[in-house]
Protein backbone atom coordinates (compact mmCIF):
# COMPACT_ATOMS: atom_id res chain seq x y z
CA UNK A 1 0.00 0.00 0.00
CA UNK A 2 0.94 3.17 -0.19
CA UNK A 3 0.78 6.56 1.64
CA UNK A 4 0.23 9.60 -0.39
CA UNK A 5 0.61 13.29 0.97
CA UNK A 6 -2.62 14.03 -0.86
CA UNK A 7 -6.11 11.89 -1.75
CA UNK A 8 -5.10 9.39 -4.27
CA UNK A 9 -8.93 9.68 -5.80
CA UNK A 10 -9.26 13.56 -4.80
CA UNK A 11 -12.26 14.92 -7.19
CA UNK A 12 -13.03 11.38 -8.50
CA UNK A 13 -15.81 10.87 -5.58
CA UNK A 14 -17.98 13.39 -8.09
CA UNK A 15 -16.96 11.30 -11.13
CA UNK A 16 -20.39 10.12 -12.87
CA UNK A 17 -19.67 6.97 -14.29
CA UNK A 18 -17.20 5.82 -11.02
CA UNK A 19 -20.23 6.80 -9.25
CA UNK A 20 -22.66 4.84 -10.96
CA UNK A 21 -20.14 2.10 -11.10
CA UNK A 22 -19.93 1.59 -7.63
CA UNK A 23 -23.90 1.50 -7.70
CA UNK A 24 -24.02 -1.57 -9.92
CA UNK A 25 -22.21 -3.61 -6.66
CA UNK A 26 -20.87 -6.50 -7.51
CA UNK A 27 -19.33 -10.59 -6.16
CA UNK A 28 -16.35 -10.23 -5.02
CA UNK A 29 -13.65 -12.64 -6.34
CA UNK A 30 -10.07 -13.36 -5.69
CA UNK A 31 -8.29 -14.22 -9.08
CA UNK A 32 -5.01 -16.17 -8.83
CA UNK A 33 -1.98 -17.18 -10.93
CA UNK A 34 1.46 -17.98 -10.51
CA UNK A 35 3.83 -20.63 -8.34
CA UNK A 36 6.05 -20.42 -5.78
CA UNK A 37 7.50 -16.66 -5.50
CA UNK A 38 5.85 -15.68 -9.10
CA UNK A 39 2.22 -15.87 -6.95
CA UNK A 40 0.27 -13.40 -7.82
CA UNK A 41 -3.45 -12.49 -6.36
CA UNK A 42 -5.87 -9.46 -6.99
CA UNK A 43 -9.43 -8.75 -5.89
CA UNK A 44 -11.73 -8.58 -8.65
CA UNK A 45 -15.18 -7.45 -8.75
CA UNK A 46 -15.34 -6.41 -12.47
CA UNK A 47 -16.27 -9.90 -14.41
CA UNK A 48 -18.72 -11.42 -15.89
CA UNK A 49 -19.99 -15.30 -16.70
CA UNK A 50 -21.13 -15.98 -20.14
CA UNK A 51 -22.59 -18.94 -21.30
CA UNK A 52 -21.40 -20.94 -24.24
CA UNK A 53 -19.50 -24.19 -24.68
CA UNK A 54 -17.28 -23.65 -23.22
CA UNK A 55 -18.39 -20.88 -20.73
CA UNK A 56 -16.40 -17.72 -20.00
CA UNK A 57 -15.57 -15.78 -17.60
CA UNK A 58 -14.70 -12.12 -18.78
CA UNK A 59 -12.91 -9.66 -16.09
CA UNK A 60 -11.83 -5.97 -16.55
CA UNK A 61 -8.19 -6.36 -14.72
CA UNK A 62 -5.90 -3.65 -14.01
CA UNK A 63 -2.77 -3.69 -16.43
CA UNK A 64 -0.46 -2.94 -13.87
CA UNK A 65 -1.08 -6.11 -11.58
CA UNK A 66 1.05 -8.56 -10.71
CA UNK A 67 -2.00 -10.78 -10.94
CA UNK A 68 -2.23 -9.46 -14.92
CA UNK A 69 1.24 -10.01 -15.22
CA UNK A 70 1.09 -13.98 -13.91
CA UNK A 71 -2.16 -14.63 -16.09
CA UNK A 72 -0.62 -13.47 -19.57
CA UNK A 73 2.60 -15.41 -18.39
CA UNK A 74 0.78 -18.73 -17.33
CA UNK A 75 -2.20 -18.12 -19.79
CA UNK A 76 -3.65 -20.14 -16.64
CA UNK A 77 -5.54 -18.78 -13.12
CA UNK A 78 -7.98 -19.68 -10.35
CA UNK A 79 -11.46 -17.16 -9.66
CA UNK A 80 -12.63 -18.13 -5.91
CA UNK A 81 -15.72 -16.87 -5.21
CA UNK A 82 -15.35 -14.69 -1.58
CA UNK A 83 -17.89 -15.56 1.34
CA UNK A 84 -18.44 -13.26 4.17
CA UNK A 85 -15.73 -15.08 6.29
CA UNK A 86 -12.49 -14.19 3.61
CA UNK A 87 -12.70 -10.41 4.06
CA UNK A 88 -9.37 -10.34 4.93
CA UNK A 89 -8.41 -12.46 1.49
CA UNK A 90 -10.15 -9.80 -0.10
CA UNK A 91 -8.62 -6.60 1.60
CA UNK A 92 -5.16 -8.46 1.58
CA UNK A 93 -5.38 -8.75 -1.82
CA UNK A 94 -7.02 -5.62 -2.77
CA UNK A 95 -4.20 -3.60 -1.35
CA UNK A 96 -4.97 -3.40 1.94
CA UNK A 97 -2.46 -4.40 4.71
CA UNK A 98 -1.02 -7.81 4.71
CA UNK A 99 2.31 -8.69 6.72
CA UNK A 100 4.34 -10.90 4.92
CA UNK A 101 2.25 -10.63 1.98
CA UNK A 102 -1.12 -11.94 1.08
CA UNK A 103 -0.67 -15.50 0.09
CA UNK A 104 0.32 -15.68 4.48
CA UNK A 105 -3.62 -15.12 5.02
CA UNK A 106 -4.99 -18.43 4.74
CA UNK A 107 -4.21 -21.78 3.42
CA UNK A 108 -3.17 -22.68 0.40
CA UNK A 109 -3.39 -25.46 -2.23
CA UNK A 110 -1.36 -25.19 -5.44
CA UNK A 111 -3.44 -26.37 -8.40
CA UNK A 112 -2.57 -26.58 -12.53
CA UNK A 113 -4.02 -23.11 -12.78
CA UNK A 114 -2.57 -21.64 -9.66
CA UNK A 115 -2.86 -21.22 -6.13
CA UNK A 116 -6.50 -21.12 -4.65
CA UNK A 117 -7.44 -20.99 -0.69
CA UNK A 118 -8.10 -24.19 1.03
CA UNK A 119 -11.38 -23.08 2.23
CA UNK A 120 -12.83 -21.91 -1.24
CA UNK A 121 -16.30 -22.59 -1.31
CA UNK A 122 -16.86 -22.13 -4.91
CA UNK A 123 -13.75 -21.64 -7.62
CA UNK A 124 -13.01 -22.18 -11.02
CA UNK A 125 -9.65 -22.97 -13.20
CA UNK A 126 -9.18 -20.53 -16.11
CA UNK A 127 -7.06 -20.48 -19.55
CA UNK A 128 -6.89 -17.06 -20.45
CA UNK A 129 -8.08 -16.89 -24.23
CA UNK A 130 -7.82 -13.44 -25.37
CA UNK A 131 -6.85 -9.87 -24.07
CA UNK A 132 -7.94 -6.22 -25.24
CA UNK A 133 -6.92 -2.77 -23.52
CA UNK A 134 -10.63 -1.48 -22.58
CA UNK A 135 -10.20 2.39 -20.91
CA UNK A 136 -7.87 1.96 -17.88
CA UNK A 137 -8.07 -2.03 -17.73
CA UNK A 138 -7.00 -5.14 -19.71
CA UNK A 139 -10.22 -6.55 -20.02
CA UNK A 140 -9.48 -10.68 -20.47
CA UNK A 141 -11.55 -13.50 -21.34
CA UNK A 142 -11.06 -17.19 -20.11
CA UNK A 143 -12.35 -20.25 -20.49
CA UNK A 144 -13.73 -22.12 -17.44
CA UNK A 145 -12.17 -25.58 -17.45
CA UNK A 146 -12.73 -26.66 -14.18
CA UNK A 147 -15.55 -25.39 -11.94
CA UNK A 148 -16.04 -26.70 -8.40
CA UNK A 149 -19.67 -25.34 -6.53
CA UNK A 150 -20.02 -25.56 -2.96
CA UNK A 151 -23.63 -27.00 -2.06
CA UNK A 152 -23.95 -25.27 1.51
CA UNK A 153 -21.87 -22.08 0.45
CA UNK A 154 -21.68 -19.05 3.11
CA UNK A 155 -23.02 -15.53 2.51
CA UNK A 156 -20.90 -13.96 -0.65
CA UNK A 157 -19.03 -11.22 0.00
CA UNK A 158 -20.12 -8.71 -1.93
CA UNK A 159 -18.95 -5.12 -2.94
CA UNK A 160 -20.99 -1.94 -3.13
CA UNK A 161 -20.09 1.99 -3.26
CA UNK A 162 -16.27 1.46 -1.89
CA UNK A 163 -17.09 -0.82 0.68
CA UNK A 164 -17.54 -4.57 1.35
CA UNK A 165 -21.01 -6.59 2.86
CA UNK A 166 -22.39 -9.73 2.78
CA UNK A 167 -25.92 -10.92 3.13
Amino acid sequence: MTIHSSHPFAGAAHEPGRRFRGRLGGRVSLWTAGVGVRRAGLTVTSLLAVGGDPWRLVAALDPDAELTEELIGTGRAVVTLLTSGQLRLAEGFGGGPAPGGAFRIGDWVDTQWGPRPTEAATWAGLELESRATMGWSLLVTCRLTQVEIADDEPSPLLHYRGRYSSN
